[in-house]
């Protein structure tokens, strides 16, 4: 097992170092004529976005004073989303490459054409009309003779010409032009068609650039996205068992808040002024609400107190929680007045609300307890299941559950990532069924790791929901 470990470790960190040398390659060595201050530059920043990077990583799992992690944390977690799309974009930029290549290439043929002088057909120049270069090599004393001194110098004059025209015809012993002979014009004014090295060159700076400006571009939009806050998603959901008096009954949805040493006691107001203006009439926080201790984050996750809902706040733990103390942390939202589910259930007014800790709780004893739970419930009255983890879904069908509120997966954070989220879970976001069993999972409010979401908006759900009964 060791050894497995140990080679896949290997294997990872050589592929994240041939990634880094190859973005190193085509944004610093090929965009200069050398060695030089750029290429070292290059190769520093990306060396000390990853120190800062692994240095935030390690920084909030060992629990390190929480100044220092805040130090790290925004240009640490920035950097981690940065080299994904910088790496991404110069990939792109392969497909460019040979294209805008070719075009130049083609441009510079089309130039080159255009300035070739035409060379004259030497037979259809007729005698009596010299060529251009004839009349331009004769001087004037040369044109004016055949007037002052008669017949014999015309005869030179014609012979010299004739001479010159045998001459054109012939093959030179050199290829040279003539010193007198006319020079290609200039290019125009403000045209600039790189050739050779210089092209390559050329093809590289623009590429780069275009490269670079895309990543920042999507980091920064993305990350404004995140700090922004979540937006209201809303969501109807049939449920067979409920009651007509229940019909449009609201629940919001919030789950992986995060906060953290980057999103800290503002997101959270904003999080709980959010929740608050949809006027729910309960209210679910399904797990990955920290990341840290209660004495760190005590204070940012204070707001929580403020949530108002008409049959209350319930919480359950995520995967998180138990990096972070849960056992605090549980007893600190029961402080806030938001009602922890651990295994448990309450019988709503038109509905059984029930709640299982993580899986992730099973390493400290624990862990989702279905059977506790959900085992002596009336199976005629409907029930609303809140779990971290979309995978709890099939114990969930097992029990006879209605609905499962879950979060988790980001709904993968950042692209292409939503790939792998989607390998790992049954749902990656939205609503499913699975027999009787409806799962809906939502994207989450925060962000874990880089401040930063791309093609995976943030959200606070309302699930209205409606009986088949009205």
């Amino acid at each position: 097992m060791v050894i497995v470990f140990v080679l896949v470790a290997s294997l990872v960190l050589a592929l994240v170092v041939t990634a880094n040398w190859y973005v190193w390659r085509r944004l610093f060595r090929d965009t200069t004529g050398g060695p030089g201050l750029v290429r070292r530059a290059g190769a520093v920043l990306i060396a000390g976005g990853w120190a800062l990077a692994i240095g935030a990583l390690v920084a909030e799992r060992t629990g390190a004073p929480f100044r220092l992690q805040q130090i790290l944390a925004w240009p640490g977690f920035l950097w981690l989303a940065l080299s994904i799309y910088l790496l991404l974009a110069v990939l792109a930029g392969e497909i460019v490459r040979p294209l805008l290549r070719r075009f130049l290439e083609h441009r510079a043929s089309r130039t080159h054409r255009g300035r070739t002088p035409t060379t004259a057909d030497p037979a259809s120049a007729a005698p009596s009309s010299p060529s251009p270069d004839a009349d331009a090599d004769a001087s004037p004393a040369a044109t004016s003779a055949p007037q002052a001194n008669g017949g014999g110098t015309t005869a030179s004059v014609t012979a010299s010409r004739s001479g010159r025209a045998r001459s054109a015809t012939a093959p030179h012993p050199r290829s040279d032009p003539a010193p007198d002979a006319p020079a290609d014009p200039p290019p125009p004014a403000g045209a600039t068609t790189p050739t050779g090295p210089s092209r390559r060159l050329f093809v590289s700076r623009v590429v780069a650039g275009t490269a670079a400006a895309a990543a920042v571009g999507t980091v920064g939009y993305g990350t404004y996205g995140v700090l922004r806050g979540p937006k209201v998603k809303r969501v109807t959901v049939p449920l067979a068992k409920l009651p007509r008096a229940a019909h449009g009954y609201r629940i919001a949805v919030v789950s992986d808040v995060h906060l953290g040493p980057v999103l800290g006691r503002g997101f959270a107001q904003k999080v709980v002024d959010t929740i608050n203006a949809t006027q729910p009439d309960l209210i679910a926080v399904v797990g990955d609400l920290v990341d840290g201790s209660v004495k760190d984050l005590g204070p940012a996750a204070a707001p929580l107190a403020g949530l108002r809902a008409r049959h209350g706040s319930y919480f359950v733990t995520g995967n998180h929680e138990y990096f972070s103390g849960a056992e605090q942390w549980v007893e600190e939202v029961r402080r806030l007045g938001i009602d922890p589910l651990e295994n448990a259930r309450k019988e709503m007014p038109y509905f059984d609300l029930a709640g299982v800790n993580d899986v992730a709780g099973e390493d400290e004893g624990q862990g989702p307890d279905f059977a506790k739970a959900l085992g002596d419930r009336d199976t005629a009255r409907a029930c609303v299941l809140l779990a971290h983890q979309p995978v709890q879904i099939h114990d969930a069908v097992e029990h006879g559950v209605d609905l499962q509120l879950s979060g988790h997966t980001h709904g993968g954070q950042l692209w292409p990532g939503n790939l792998v989220a989607a390998g790992a879970n049954p749902t990656l976001a939205g609503l499913d069924r699975y027999g009787d069993t409806q799962l809906y999972v939502s994207r989450g409010a925060g962000a874990w790791g880089p401040p930063t979401r791309v093609g995976a908006p943030s959200d606070i759900t309302v699930i209205e929901l409606a009986s088949k009964r009205a």
